[in-house]
């Protein structure tokens, strides 16, 4: 048997980490037992589907790493498929059509709801008489098609991460409603229980894997499976995803798109790293970087927790660090443009690209998302700086100033600057005017950058030299404080 599993999100909102959990224990799942991962756009309810959407799934996966063997199929492209599964049950008198009004059945409902019990549907339209259903059509009244459940009936099936799983018939609200009425054809749009069976069998799915949400689906839809005459497939129903609170994540948490992610500077390598660490552990604890590739070498259900997975932003942060803190300057650079040209610095990727690469590389080590990159580096885009009420301080410090002035004599010396050079200069100043070379750094520091704090100091001196901006910054620092 040839491992197939579906991802099959709804384009009614952009790709979410959920869906894209879900996306990445299926790719690890086909990718282990050398399957097929296919794609499929549950886009049936045409008033909440958007092509912008579609196309934020399609490039989320994609930009994850996440490609699929098959796909994309469209469900609003297969509706012929449908209404013939749909046809089959009511020949087969599984199904029939229900003329129940949306007042009856809140009038239903109304009356469990005084009794406190649980809202079902009581299958009244069961069993009606042709000459029944000719008198609610000749009222006006448009049937929705209903699957027969029975109460009596136990579903079981053993899920791959839950063990034994068991549901009631009497458990699922009675009847279910798999198509739409219609008013113009005899069968209605379908709904999403019949049409994702029918795009199961007919894609040869061998095995669901989806979130816990949907443990009561699958109850329905196994019943579904056997009414069309077709093999049941393996589930799987993952933990959900949950926030600091123990409660569903949500956009209340501050989470919603994929893309979303990518805006905060998170990488796909960490993305989905991350992910697969929401729920599942690997056979080596230890071990939390990896690849999609490596990941699917160990990949099992039976090391995924079914308990809820919480959401840790602290280790989304620390896995990311690892990966940018392995990606070289040259690679680098190309990430953090886009972010530098967003806050407004001319970045030109040709001509002024060494000096770029040099300032990531120093930059880059202490990087934790992307966007950081735009304050740590604020200072070497502009040619002067604001100055903190701890480097004025530094700069009044007896001997400052004329460290300050020592050096910028030494400058004179030299058009352009080594690291050894500027070191070079450091020495011959802290020798000339007999200071502690700890006051010649700090007043440096405070002088070029206008803190007391920031990145490796001689590297700085170097891009700022490389600007022109360095003997500004020097010119100004004496004024600052005379």
């Amino acid at each position: 048997m040839t491992v197939r599993v579906r991802i099959a999100p709804s384009p009614t909102g952009n790709l979410h980490i959920g869906t894209a959990r879900t996306a990445v224990f299926n790719w690890l799942f086909a990718c282990r037992h050398s399957g097929k991962f296919i794609l499929r756009i549950e886009d049936t309810d045409q008033t909440r589907s958007r092509e912008e959407y579609t196309q934020n799934i399609l490039d989320g996966l994609s930009w994850l790493g996440l490609e699929w063997d098959e796909g994309p199929f469209f469900q609003s492209q297969r509706l012929d498929l449908y209404s013939a599964a749909i046809q089959q049950l009511l020949d087969q008198g599984l199904a029939y059509r229900c003329y129940t009004t949306a007042e009856e059945l809140e009038q239903l409902r109304e009356a469990q709801k005084a009794r406190k019990e649980a809202p079902r549907y009581d299958n009244r339209h069961r069993n009606l008489t042709p000459e029944q259903q000719a008198a609610f059509e000749a009222e006006g009244r448009k049937p929705v098609i209903r699957f027969m459940i029975d109460n009596d009936r136990e579903i079981v099936w053993n899920d791959l991460v839950r063990g034994k799983v068991t549901w009631k018939g009497s458990d699922l609200g009675g009847d279910m409603v798999i198509a739409r009425a219609s008013q113009e054809n005899d069968i209605g749009q379908p709904l999403y229980n019949l049409a994702v069976v029918v795009d199961d069998i007919d894609m040869q799915i061998t095995h669901v894997i989806r979130g816990e949400d949907h443990i009561a689906n699958t109850a329905k839809q196994i019943l579904l499976y056997e009414a069309l005459g077709s093999v049941v497939p393996e589930f799987s129903h993952t933990p959900l995803i949950l926030n600091h609170e123990g409660r569903k994540l949500s956009k209340r948490d501050g989470v919603t798109s994929i893309f979303d992610f990518k805006a905060m500077g998170f990488t796909p390598e960490a993305m989905v790293n991350y992910m697969t660490l929401l729920g599942w552990s690997p056979p080596d604890s230890t071990q939390e970087i990896f690849t999609l590739a490596q990941a699917a070498q160990k990949f099992g259900f039976e090391r995924v927790n079914p308990a809820g997975a919480k959401f840790d932003w602290a280790k989304l942060d620390w896995i990311n660090s690892q990966y940018i803190h392995q990606i070289s300057a040259s690679e680098l650079v190309d990430l953090l443009i886009p972010y530098w040209e967003s806050a407004g610095h001319n970045c030109d990727p040709v001509e002024n690209r060494p000096w770029l690469e040099r300032l990531t590389a120093m930059i880059g080590p202490s990087l934790t998302r992307l966007p950081e990159a735009v304050e740590m580096t604020r200072m070497f885009f502009t040619e002067s700086v604001e100055y903190t009420e701890q480097a004025v301080e530094q700069l009044k410090k007896a001997g400052a100033s004329e460290v300050v002035q020592a050096i910028l004599e030494q400058l004179g010396n030299y058009q352009q600057l080594s690291p050894e050079e500027a070191k070079q200069i450091i020495n011959q100043v802290t020798k000339a005017q007999k200071v502690k070379k700890g006051l010649v750094m700090r007043s440096l520091r405070a002088a070029l950058t206008g803190d007391v704090n920031g990145p490796d100091l001689i590297e700085s001196w170097v891009l700022l030299h490389q600007q022109g901006f360095d003997q500004t910054r020097l010119k100004e620092s004496l004024l600052k404080v005379a």
